[in-house]
């Protein structure tokens, strides 16, 4: 049994450790390692930006919610597809188009070309907002993946861990940008089909049919209705539900990056209806997950996250079992890898170019962005280590700090001139400051609104209320840096 468990997980990192040794040669600067050149292709664009999307939340999480509370937690998933549609249309050309114009390959150094600020003070409060709720999110990718190898193979939860980090840096310390849009382009195809096979095998090898299923699900009281209330306070929660994580896709750095790889603007539309419908069939398969859940394990199972997990090992054999179960590595990689990239990237450009050596070369910068994976490695993993929370609240936390954090100023800058860099830093800080502290506030009120909505409202009031007090303090600044400028050329 344990030679087939290791043999299956064996294949399936060959696999990804293969495509990486074939991208490597693609890697041969900083540009090549951060945004792949800008050469992606629809397919790849597409696929890398859902796949980094998921994270073991999409078949641990996620279908934990459903389990424990049922058809009603679904407007999580219809919410992140709404606000992705939107994304898609409205944000991916438009951040592509205006990150060639300015040569931008990160968020941050857009930032800084988009509202003139020569300063290095958004680079700054960028890379460190980056750095908290990123660490915090990559290490739910290995709690995640602690507990999948724990529940395959019995180890520990902290030799888990361990072997997980092992089998995400390789790969991403060779390939870069390119290595994870090839591998995100396998993964998806294969998470994919494990979403879709696993319910519908399980509900007809298990329980007979769907009608079973949702008999057993009603006998345990569980609340099949899409929409339980139609009452204001009902409606009102549903409207929460869907924005407290749908509007975290405007500001996701390992998402919108992805936008900025495409080859060509006009390939987008393109893309936008590949991601969208990869991304209805897989929620749509890991809500059914949920349900089907409920009536496979009838509330046996003492750890929600684990429905899946659970399922698979009592369905198929070891070898078979196993291999769907790297679908659950699939999800985790494709989302801590295109994470790590970011932040590590953000490290290397943001405060070693920036503030440690700013005449640094091409390469030194893609070394040091190589050595910022292992230092944002062992960071995650020592909060990892402590798990201090469930990977359902972790992805939250974090989903929503980068959203209010970055979405309120990606958006005001590529639609409107009404922010200046003094809004910026305002916007940013105070974004990813209220949704960080937002969760003791709902303890301390005693109420349960997502952090998001009020780091993203208030971060938009900081932008246009600073922006509006600065306005003449920043047309001095741009009139003294033009003066600057005109001397030197002198």
């Amino acid at each position: 049994m344990l030679v087939s468990k290791l043999t299956a997980i064996g294949i399936y990192v060959l696999i990804l450790v293969g495509i990486a040794l074939l991208s490597y040669r693609k890697n041969q600067s900083s540009a090549d390692y951060i945004l792949g050149g800008r050469s992606m292709n629809c397919w790849l664009t597409a696929l890398a930006a859902h796949a980094s999307d998921m994270s073991s939340w999409l078949l641990m999480g996620y279908p934990a919610v459903v389990y424990v509370h049922g058809l009603s937690q679904a407007w999580i998933g219809i919410g992140l597809i709404v606000f992705m549609f939107l994304n898609w249309q409205f944000i991916a050309p438009k951040v592509r188009k205006d990150t060639e114009k300015y040569n931008s390959m990160t968020l941050s150094t857009y930032f800084e070309s988009r509202f003139r600020d020569t300063s290095g003070t958004i680079r700054i409060i960028t890379a460190l907002m980056l750095l908290i709720f990123y660490t915090i999110y990559i290490s739910s990718g290995l709690i995640g993946l602690g507990l999948l190898i724990e529940s395959i193979f019995g180890f520990n939860y902290y030799i888990g861990i361990t072997v997980g980090i092992c089998i995400v840096i390789p790969y991403l310390f060779i390939g870069g940008y390119t290595t994870l849009a090839w591998t995100d382009l396998f993964q998806g195809f294969f998470l994919m089909a494990v979403c879709l096979l696993v319910p519908f095998y399980a509900t007809y090898t298990q329980l007979s049919n769907f009608e079973n299923v949702f008999h057993t699900v009603h006998k345990y009281k569980v609340d099949l209705s899409l929409i339980p209330s139609f009452t204001p306070k009902g409606l009102l929660h549903i409207f929460l539900i869907m924005t407290g994580w749908g509007l975290g896709y405007f500001g996701q750095p390992h998402i919108i990056t992805k936008f900025m790889g495409i080859s060509n603007v006009s390939e987008m539309k393109k893309a936008k209806y590949i991601g969208m419908t990869w991304q209805t069939i897989t929620i749509a398969s890991a809500t059914l997950i949920g349900l089907v859940g409920i009536a496979y394990h009838q509330q046996h199972l003492a750890n929600p996250e684990l429905v899946f997990v659970t399922m698979v090992n009592d369905i198929f054999t070891p070898l078979f079992a196993t291999f769907i179960l790297c679908a659950i590595l699939a999800a985790t990689i494709s989302t801590m890898d295109s994470q790590i990239l970011v932040l590590a990237s953000s490290l290397a450009e943001d405060i070693y170019k920036r503030v440690i050596h700013k005449n640094a070369a091409s390469k030194t910068i893609l070394l040091v962005s190589r050595v910022c994976v292992f230092i944002v490695s062992f960071l995650a993993f020592c909060i990892a280590f402590t798990k201090i929370s469930s990977i359902f609240a972790l992805v939250h936390y974090a989903w929503s700090g980068l959203g209010a954090t970055f979405g309120p100023i990606l958006i005001l800058g590529l639609f409107s001139k009404v922010a200046n860099k003094y809004g910026a830093w305002a916007g940013i800080a105070t974004g990813g400051i209220v949704a960080g502290l937002w969760p003791y506030a709902n303890q301390l009120l005693n109420i349960d609104i997502p952090p998001i909505l009020p780091g993203f409202t208030l971060s938009l009031i900081a932008i246009w209320l600073t922006s509006y007090f600065t306005r003449k303090t920043h047309y001095h600044d741009d009139l003294n840096n033009s003066k600057e400028l005109e001397a030197s050329y002198d």
